[in-house]
Formats: structure tokens, C-alpha cells, sequence
């Protein structure tokens, strides 16, 4: 499905291109060792368009189709894995949700400075005791005169903690449906009061923002129910389809940047007085690296390219950030490998596409969960 890139969606690709090479690879080393969120480079994606690419221009967006923001994901991700995932929760679970299911007045209230990069917005799935068990969360919303009063917490969540960071959209019990909880999704302002923590001393994506959020009868009004009251768990599980592309697209661009890097180092290191490109040790690698990253590519853009046509994308979305990741996995490793120890001293590129792979095979839905979403739309028994 290559012939669906338009003209659009490469000058899209070359403005990205250009921003990650020209402003974010000279100082993500820097930012990735000292754990820093760049609120500048932050904002600078927001003038260039990037945080509303889906939507409409009347709400601040750039009125693009679903393969545009993959392939600004991807571009990102060839040089910094931090930036690319501010870049996707931001798009795909921050505001996607609110542009898909919100009211009317929700959108003109929260869509043009989300778009403009003068706020962010998180996405509150992930608890202690809610993780690949998505629909139990344990958080609560009781409807209180008209105002829901919420309790509990979340975790691991992408764009809370940081300055920019405007509010959140959670998944909160709200009810009972017979024996099971009914599920919600609220939006919920960061003026309300809630706590946050940043998490640090990652592995990976050190530079973004994650972290813990408490809610301690924090107060928001009943019209704050984003979609329909019970239906938050499909409204999640929809909006995680959606971020698993995303989520490819990080994977297809971290291998394509290693492997870049790789076929590079390869073709200028010499010994035994030639290139080590020309040992076929060497060059089979890299055969192979390429070759895996246009299967991973073709299987994502086929995926990509099924949404944008309204067509149904789970299976496809599941295999695609299933087997994005594992070629990210496998071209990193013998991007290290043809680095040799070079590969292996923080500050490379290469060195953090290594560290940074490792959270594709679990951030929005873990391998094991793809393949259990797979095998059940492939029609496995139960």
C-alpha cells in the first residue's frame, strides 16, 4: 500500500524529517541522560502542526488522515525515541479520544490549544492492578449533585506529570451492570487538584514524561463523561487500536534508524585493510535488516491504511505493532552488534534505539496480549 503516500504526506515526512534532524538529534543525548521533558521541543511540534494532524482545521488541526501521523511518528522515531512518544500519546490517546467521541462544546473547549502544542492531555488506563487486565480498574467516579467525585489511581501514564500537561481522560467506575462494574471514560482538568509523580530511572524513552496520578475526591461536573456513560471500556479498547499504529510506527522508525546507523558505521569501519560491509558476515545482516524492515513496513502501512478507508483494523493493528517491534528488537541487536563496543556507550544512537526498543513490546497492549487478540480474531477457539 506505498502508492497511498500523496504529496501531502511527504511534505508532512520532510518537515518532520527536518525538525528531528535539524532540532532534535543534536541535544537528545543530553536530554535522554538527564531525564529532561523539553517543554521547547514540545511546544515546537505544536507550531509545526504535529499534535492535531487527524483533526479538522475549524478545531486547530491539520485536517490529515491517519497515514499522516504514522509517518510523522515513524520519521520521528528513526532519530529519538522520547520526542516520538510525546509525540504519539499526545496525538493517539490525548487528543484522538476527545476529537472522536467528545461533544461538540468538549471540542471547542479542549481541541485548539491541545493542537496548537500549548497543552498536552494524558490518558488514564493503566493501574496497579489494571495493566493487559485493562477493564479492572479499581479508580472510582460517584455522582454526587451532579458532580462525580473521583478516587483512585493510575500509572505508567504518558503526558501527566509535566507542566503542560492540561488533564487527563480516565477510566473510572461510574456504576454496577448486574454482578460487573459499568465503565466510564471523564475527562478530567489538571486544575481539579489531582496529584502527580513523574516516574524516573527508566530504561527507555528517559527524556518523556510517565507517571503516577492520584485522585482523592477530586470533583468534576457530570457533563465531563466523554462518550457514553457505561461504554468507557469499548471507547479505551477503540482508542488503543488506533495507538497500536502508532505504536508500530515507533518501531518501524527506531529500525530503520538503526539500521541507517549501521549500514553506515559498516560501509566507513575498516579492518583487514576493506569496509567490514564487504565481509558477507557482515553484509547479511544487513540484507536482512532491510528486508524485515520493509515487510514490517508493508504490514503497517496495509494496517494504516485499512483505518483511513473505515474499514475494520484490529487484527491488522495487532499484528502490525506485534511484528514492528520484533523487527525493532531484531535490527537494534545487530545494529549493536555491527557497532561492536561503540555500539555499546551511552550517548550513541545506536546505543539508545537499543534501550528504547524494549518498551514496544509493552506499552498499549504487551506481545502476549496482541497474540491473544490475533488468535481470537483469527477465529482460535476460547
Amino acid at each position: 500500500m506505498i502508492s497511498q503516500i500523496t504529496q501531502a504526506h511527504k511534505e508532512l515526512q520532510q518537515k518532520v524529517k527536518e525538525f528531528a534532524e535539524k532540532r532534535v538529534l543534536p541535544i537528545a543525548t543530553q536530554l535522554d541522560e538527564g531525564e529532561i521533558f523539553s517543554q521547547e521541543l514540545t511546544q515546537e511540534m505544536g507550531k509545526l502542526g504535529l499534535f492535531g494532524i487527524v483533526v479538522p482545521k475549524e478545531y486547530g488541526g491539520l485536517g490529515l488522515d491517519y497515514m499522516a501521523l504514522v509517518l510523522a511518528v515513524e520519521e520521528l522515531s528513526k532519530v529519538d525515541g522520547s520526542q516520538a512518544a510525546t509525540l504519539a500519546a499526545h496525538n493517539c490517546l490525548g487528543v484522538n479520544p476527545i476529537y472522536y467521541y467528545g461533544t461538540p462544546e468538549q471540542r471547542k473547549a479542549l481541541l485548539p490549544q491541545l493542537c496548537s502544542g500549548e497543552k498536552v492531555w494524558a490518558f488514564g488506563l493503566t493501574e496497579t492492578n489494571a495493566g493487559s487486565d485493562a477493564l479492572g480498574a479499581e479508580t472510582t467516579a460517584q455522582l454526587v449533585n451532579g458532580q462525580w467525585v473521583i478516587n483512585g489511581e493510575k500509572i505508567y501514564i504518558s503526558n501527566a506529570t509535566n507542566p503542560m500537561s492540561a488533564g487527563i481522560t480516565l477510566l473510572a467506575q461510574t456504576g454496577k451492570k448486574g454482578e460487573k462494574p459499568e465503565l466510564s471514560a471523564i475527562l478530567v482538568p489538571r486544575e481539579t487538584g489531582y496529584k502527580t509523580e513523574r516516574i524516573l530511572n527508566k530504561l527507555m524513552w528517559r527524556a518523556s514524561d510517565t507517571g503516577k496520578i492520584a485522585f482523592s475526591n477530586i470533583s468534576v461536573s457530570e457533563t465531563n463523561i466523554l462518550g457514553t456513560r457505561g461504554k468507557g471500556a469499548k471507547l479505551m479498547l477503540e482508542t488503543l487500536d488506533a495507538g497500536r499504529l502508532s505504536i508500530a510506527a515507533m518501531g518501524l522508525g527506531l529500525a530503520e534508524g538503526a539500521y541507517n546507523e549501521a549500514l553506515n558505521y559498516a560501509n566507513a569501519r575498516h579492518q583487514f585493510g576493506k569496509p567490514i560491509a564487504s565481509f558477507q558476515a557482515i553484509s547479511f545482516k544487513l540484507a536482512e535488516m532491510a528486508t524485515q524492515i520493509e515487510a514490517a513496513r508493508h504490514l503497517l502501512y496495509h494496517a494504516v491504511w485499512l483505518k483511513d478507508s473505515n474499514q475494520p483494523f484490529s487484527k491488522e493493528a495487532a499484528m502490525a505493532k506485534l511484528f514492528c517491534s520484533e523487527v525493532a528488537t531484531f535490527v537494534a541487536t545487530e545494529a549493536s552488534q555491527i557497532h561492536g563496543a561503540t555500539g555499546l556507550i551511552k550517548g550513541s544512537l545506536v546505543e539508545r534505539h537499543f534501550r528504547d526498543q524494549r518498551i514496544l513490546h509493552v506499552g498499549e497492549g504487551t506481545s502476549e496480549i496482541l497474540k491473544l487478540v490475533i488468535a481470537r480474531q483469527i477465529g482460535c477457539a476460547r
